[in-house]
């Protein structure tokens, strides 16, 4: 009976070791910060729909383990980003995806704003000597007409050449103006659309996890 207890704990303490394994090895993963609007949220798709749940599975599958953060926040303008950077973007995230701006342009704020506030944004996350950094930009829509897209589209590339951050000229690459990657609202992307995306950004992301590790050593 003894003999039998001893291996009954032996076993239950291996089966605990396998399945902590994965836990631990997920708590110790680089983290990946999507910080953005509804678009990178989230909105409107099911569980293990969303951006991060996607890229998560991506950089997984391409065997580049990571805890990808949803750190978007449905109609947050740039403003809303800066206000709320230093609370919902943890100090110690290896890879930050910036995701805003596109509600700056669906709201006509000022592109000087939009500007303003990335700039601010980019340079508090480049003062992050462990973080490296992904400008994800956004394109005005057309019925904000063509004066307003000649101030604002230009901001995104300018921008990561002033901060030296590495850009992803489009969010939506691939997927705005196709009804069959978007929602009924036209403007949010359904699961096939978020896939399309994260295909899309997948190779920068993986650039910036791995100029990461070389920057920690």
């Amino acid at each position: 009976m003894q003999r039998f207890q001893s291996l009954l704990a032996f076993v239950t303490i291996g089966l605990g070791l396998a399945l902590g394994a994965p836990a631990r090895a997920q708590e110790t993963a680089p983290q990946v910060v999507a910080f953005g609007d509804s678009l990178s949220a989230g909105y409107g798709v099911g569980p293990g729909e969303s951006f991060p749940d996607q890229l998560q599975a991506a950089l997984n599958a391409a065997g580049h383990p990571a805890r990808v953060v949803n750190a978007g926040v449905s109609g947050d303008t740039t403003t809303g980003g800066l206000a709320r950077l230093d609370w919902s973007v943890p100090a110690d995230a290896q890879v930050v995806i910036v995701e805003l701006g596109a509600n700056d342009a669906l709201r006509g704020v000022s592109p000087d704003v939009t500007r303003n506030n990335l700039d601010a944004i980019l340079t508090k996350l480049k003062a992050r000597p462990n973080t490296q950094v992904l400008l994800a930009g956004m394109i005005s829509p057309p019925n904000m007409g063509p004066d307003y897209a000649a101030k604002f589209n230009p901001i995104y590339g300018e921008l990561a050449a002033k901060h030296g951050v590495p850009l992803y000229p489009f969010f939506l690459e691939g997927v705005a103006g196709n009804g069959s990657l978007n929602q009924a609202d036209y403007m949010h992307p359904n699961a096939q659309g978020v896939a399309v995306i994260v295909k899309g950004i997948l190779p920068q992301v993986i650039k910036a996890l791995e100029a990461s590790a070389r920057a920690q050593g």
